[in-house]
């Protein structure tokens, strides 16, 4: 018996120990997951979907995560540009081995579909981190009573003016009492240490 399955906008078909490679999958090494979306089922009776077949399912169990080969594009511009650009990419790939193909009762299963979307807990932190550093350093950035004008520091422009008052620096007093560690927080806006020296003399009076 075979099967037509769908996954990551591709068409495989498979029969119970096939090992195959499939767009990346959120799964980890060893756990078992089902493709819901299968087009034919094969054999002695084939079934067509109309697209899937309702209740037929494919188990797998995944192997490992993958990279595929390297792919590589080049870009050649002559005439007016003459410019050239390589890029490489290998694309993320899961290795799967076929484990059993259910013609019906694959909805209660109770083992999870295969999809392609990224594991929780993988790319929300990622996204998450700037965000949480930036209000990290706005926590621990010294409140100010009033504004001052951080443009009368050396090199300090409307532009980094700017971002210092996003990261909570928005006077001479707050710049000066910064530690190195919340120097080292702030993502806006890199602190070069004379502009701390110029705010400590400015903050006197």
């Amino acid at each position: 018996m075979f099967a037509v399955l769908k996954t990551g906008g591709k068409q495989y078909k498979v029969q119970a120990g096939d090992v195959l490679r499939v767009e990346k999958l959120a799964a980890d090494a060893g756990e078992k997951v089902q493709f819901n979306d299968v087009l034919m089922l094969g054999g002695d009776a084939p079934v067509v979907g109309a697209p899937f077949v309702e209740g037929a399912g494919v188990q797998a169990e995944v192997i490992e995560q993958i990279k595929g080969d390297k792919v590589i594009k080049f870009v050649k511009r002559r005439r007016k540009h003459s410019s050239k650009r390589t890029v490489g990419h290998r694309q993320k790939l899961t290795l799967v081995k076929i484990t059993d193909i259910l013609a019906s009762g694959a909805d209660k299963s109770g083992i999870k579909a295969a999809t392609g979307s990224a594991p929780a807990g993988e790319a929300a932190p990622a996204a998450k981190k700037p965000a949480a550093k930036k209000a990290e350093a706005k926590a621990e950035a010294p409140a100010a009573a009033a504004a001052d004008d951080l443009t009368k520091l050396n090199g300090v422009g409307p532009a980094a003016a700017k971002k210092l008052a996003e990261a909570g620096i928005e006077s001479f007093a707050a710049l000066a009492a910064l530690s190195d560690e919340q120097i080292a927080a702030i993502e806006t806006v890199k602190v070069k240490p004379e502009w701390v020296e110029q705010a400590k003399e400015l903050a006197k009076g």
